[in-house]
């Protein structure tokens, strides 16, 4: 009986979502990351992988989102600076792409324009909740996630209280996201 309750929940949820094709090459992902003073910096992550499922009339119901870590790219700075920053923080201090060359963003709930979900980055997982907007290409919005709950403490004025304040880095990440659907 309990095989057949399992069997009657899946279809009913089949026949509420279908799977659309999330346009790779027209979606774009945008990081911000700022110090306590002076600029910051800010680039785009390219997606490895995608999935999404949406109700009958469009509206997004799950997904997940795979970022490939590894080719993130930092657009403000070129030449020896790019290297070296992306060499940083591609090492142990930040994202430790060697090890962890992904990190994947898992939606549970979209609820209106409040969607809920798991961010993985270095496995670790923590809760986050962002709001988007629907236009007719897909979704936009910006996602804000505290770096220092993934383990990146570098730089963070929360765990190194002898830094000046140029060399203090926020906590705070944003990455804008424009999500084109086919």
């Amino acid at each position: 009986m309990k095989k057949i309750a399992v069997l009657l929940a899946s279809l009913l949820f089949l026949g509420s979502a279908f799977a659309a094709e999330i346009d790779s090459g027209a979606s774009t992902f945008k990081w911000s990351a700022t110090k306590k003073v002076g600029s910051g910096h800010s680039g785009t992550i390219p997606l490895k992988s995608q999935t999404a499922q949406f109700d009958k009339k469009g509206n997004l119901v799950s997904g997940e989102f795979v970022m490939d870590l590894a080719n993130f790219d930092v657009i403000d700075l070129e030449g020896e600076w790019k290297e070296k920053f992306l060499t940083h923080v591609k090492s142990a201090d930040f994202f430790n792409v060697e090890k962890y060359p992904t990190a994947k963003l898992v939606i549970t709930s979209v609820k209106g324009d409040k969607v809920s979900g798991k961010l993985t980055i270095k496995e670790k997982t923590n809760d986050i909740s962002f709001k988007v907007k629907k236009d007719k290409s897909g979704y936009k919005g910006t996602l804000t996630f505290d770096r220092t709950k993934f383990d990146m403490i570098y730089g963070s004025g929360n765990f190194f209280k002898e830094l000046t304040a140029d060399k203090v880095i926020n906590n705070d990440v944003k990455v804008e996201f424009s999500v084109a659907v086919k």
